[in-house]
């Protein structure tokens, strides 16, 4: 088959040819997570997004060096203003714990997630944490060649210094001009020399815990550093592909640009992906905007906005049934019609089995094959491939009724190509179903259990009050006490 892909990208806004940097090897940097919470909906979309891309370019034969970070410091509240509380330090406050903790927690509640949906695990999974030293070299880097100011122990990046020679705002199509008109002036930041310059290093308060020692003072990296210094660090100074969501277009990835170019005199990043964003009623998916639903709520059904449970498959055909350049608004409708057509992709699938095979063939393989790998080389454009597997649906059926025939040469073909691309590259799988009958069994057994406790705790049985709760830790069911009642939650 045809190895050429096109791929869109974001720097020149229109579609390109990937030619590898070395020939069949991909280097591929993907944003991942802020680890201070459970992944929501908005954020499978990403993961599920690179996961295509990394399986397609595998399943082409390129050798692909897959690199996504953790982010684990640095990540202010407001990360365009760079104003608040850490993200991941805040919540270690809250809930009165040590900030790695926090970290852990949710870095295994990712984990488990991408597992559930079946994403890959990327080759290089960095911790911003871990790469201090790297952070601070580069900012050392960019000091050195004039683009960075130290002040009152931090440091800031000097952006109007960078346009000067380069040009800031490309890949989102900015100007310097438009942001210094819609930049606020914020107190605490008038020690920057202009309100749009970002942190390199953040001198530490006294009461932020997560610090380090540098020259410049006890502090932390600024968020956007530390995509700058790990993808460099495991990709080199050069590399193929940078991708995440079109959210981190602006500031994030602007200025990593800025970064990388400040400090090695190039570009680092060759083609830029960003994939675009799920919404509720038209507004983005959001845990700031509190309109999210949690990857665990989906798989439950245990969110008032869900009619019933889904899948974890269900939720990655759903995804993969847009374009990933395309907006995909939530409703139950779209996820149950996703549900229908998972369920009928993976029947047809299970009668490629069963099919008797014939002397001759009234139906084309190569063709299929032909338009599907097309349509995913064409900027990854899975909806049309999905909707060219299910022509195949059409053929695998008439030849189960016996309208059509196929040779027993074709029909080896023909499986070979739905389970590369179904299970390969799509990253689909058979066995995962949603089974809202044993989600509502469940949901009524522990709400049961529930009232239970609660009678034994209004009783002062605490003996059995204490054995239940501890019942359903064991079985990986996670109670909290709140103000509005008991809360609970599978591991």
């Amino acid at each position: 088959m045809n190895n050429a892909v096109e791929i869109y990208n974001t720097l020149t806004r229109k579609k390109e040819l990937f030619k590898p940097l070395i020939s069949g090897r991909v280097g591929l940097y993907v944003c991942g997570p802020t680890v201070y919470s459970d992944s929501h909906l908005g954020h499978a979309r990403p993961f599920i997004t690179f996961d295509l891309l990394f399986r397609y370019f595998t399943f082409l034969g390129y050798k692909v060096r897959y690199v996504r970070n953790i982010t684990d410091v640095g990540h202010l509240e407001d990360e365009v203003e760079e104003s608040g509380e850490d993200k991941i330090s805040k919540k270690a406050r809250l809930e009165q714990v040590e900030p790695m903790e926090v970290v852990q927690k949710y870095m295994n509640s990712f984990h488990h997630n991408m597992e559930q949906l079946n994403v890959l695990p990327p080759s290089i999974e960095p911790r911003a944490s871990g790469h201090i030293i790297e952070q601070q070299l580069m900012i050392d880097s960019i000091v050195r060649n004039g683009f960075g100011y130290e002040k009152n122990g931090s440091v800031y990046f000097d952006v109007e210094k960078y346009n000067q020679q380069y040009k800031y705002g490309k890949l989102s199509g900015r100007n310097l001009d438009d942001i210094k008109t819609n930049t606020r002036e914020l107190d605490g930041q008038n020690e920057k020399k202009n309100s749009f310059d970002f942190a390199l290093w953040k001198k530490a308060s006294p009461e932020h815990i997560m610090r380090w020692p540098s020259k410049w003072s006890d502090g932390f990296p600024g968020w956007h550093l530390e995509c700058s210094a790990m993808s460099t660090k495991y990709l080199g100074g050069q590399f193929d592909i940078h991708g995440g969501g079109m959210d981190l277009t602006f500031p994030h990835h602007e200025c990593e640009i800025a970064q990388s170019t400040a400090s090695l005199g190039h570009e680092t990043v060759r083609y830029w992906m960003h994939n675009n964003m799920i919404t509720i009623d038209g507004q983005k998916m959001a845990r700031s905007l509190g309109n999210f639903i949690t990857l665990q709520e989906l798989f439950t059904g245990r969110h008032k906005l869900l009619k019933q449970a889904f899948s974890p498959m269900t939720i990655r055909f759903f995804i993969l049934q847009a374009h990933y350049r395309s907006t995909i608004d939530f409703s139950n409708e779209a996820l149950q019609a996703s549900e229908k057509g998972l369920e009928r992709l993976m029947n047809a699938v299970k009668t490629l089995d069963e099919l008797q095979v014939s002397e001759i063939s009234t139906i084309e393989v190569s063709t299929l094959k032909e338009k599907c790998f097309a349509a995913l080389s064409d900027d990854l454009n899975s909806p049309i491939a999905i909707a060219h597997l299910f022509d195949g649906v059409k053929m695998i059926n008439s030849i189960k009724a016996g309208i059509e025939k196929i040779t027993g040469t074709d029909l080896a073909d023909l499986k070979l190509f739905y389970h590369s691309v179904v299970f390969d590259i799509l990253g689909l799988k058979i066995e995962q179903t949603a089974d809202t009958g044993e989600s509502d069994i469940l949901k009524g057994t522990v709400e049961l259990l529930i009232k239970l406790r609660n009678e034994a705790k209004a009783n002062k049985d605490w003996a059995t009050s204490d054995k239940i709760r501890n019942e359903l830790n064991t079985l990986g069911i996670e109670m909290k006490d709140t103000k509005d009642g008991i809360e609970w939650k599978l591991k």
